[in-house]
């Protein structure tokens, strides 16, 4: 019987004040409720990294920092992503693009998808995701879910702070066809890997 790949859900932001548990639980639950993936939640809170300040990605050379190496350890076990967006300033925030930056090795070939927010769903950190993620050799899906315009409003902290179950109908699509997406790409990846040498 195949492996189900095993799957990280990176919440991408460490403010107090953030939003992103909301929709980081509600997409658990969704990953959860199947039963081709394995899925754990990865607080970036829990990883206190410095500013990315290596000689060189550990693509080329062993870093040094002992959080960047734990780090390392944690993204390299599971077999694809789903990032939790958050949009500041029409990018993603800078504790997610150093989470990134502090690793190279283990995020290749491996696929993401996200749940991303803001007044435009977050639609534009996503883009800026995609573009860093290819850099790193990853695979994105297609589809993935925004909260945003009036949706986003009614469930934020200074807007109405209503339960993300209020908002379900409209997420409940984008999320299974990013889900979807995800299992077959990490089931792809997991077999061209096992299957061949990397280049």
């Amino acid at each position: 019987m195949p492996l189900k790949p095993k799957i990280a859900i990176i919440i991408g932001s460490t403010r107090l004040t953030r939003f992103a548990d909301k929709p980081a639980q509600w997409i658990l639950k969704q990953a959860q409720a199947r039963e081709d993936i394995e899925v754990e939640l990865i607080d970036l809170r829990d990883h206190p990294m410095p500013l990315f300040d290596e000689v060189a990605s550990n693509a080329w050379v062993p870093s040094q920092n002992p959080e960047a190496v734990r780090w390392q350890e944690t993204v390299g076990r599971y077999d694809g992503y789903i990032f939790v967006v958050a949009e500041y300033n029409h990018s993603l925030t800078g504790v997610l693009k150093n989470a990134l930056d502090q690793a190279y090795k283990e995020w290749i070939r491996k696929p993401f998808t996200a749940i991303a927010y803001g007044s435009m769903g977050g639609s534009r950190a996503l883009e800026h995701l995609r573009g860093i993620a290819v850099e790193l050799q990853m695979v994105s899906t297609h589809a993935a879910v925004h909260i945003g315009g009036v949706d986003f409003f009614s469930v934020a902290p200074m807007g109405g702070n209503k339960p993300i179950e209020e908002i379900e109908a409209n997420l409940l699509p984008s999320s299974k066809m990013a889900l979807d997406e995800l299992v077959w790409w990490a089931k792809a990846t997991m077999a061209a890997k096992a299957s061949e040498t990397y280049p």
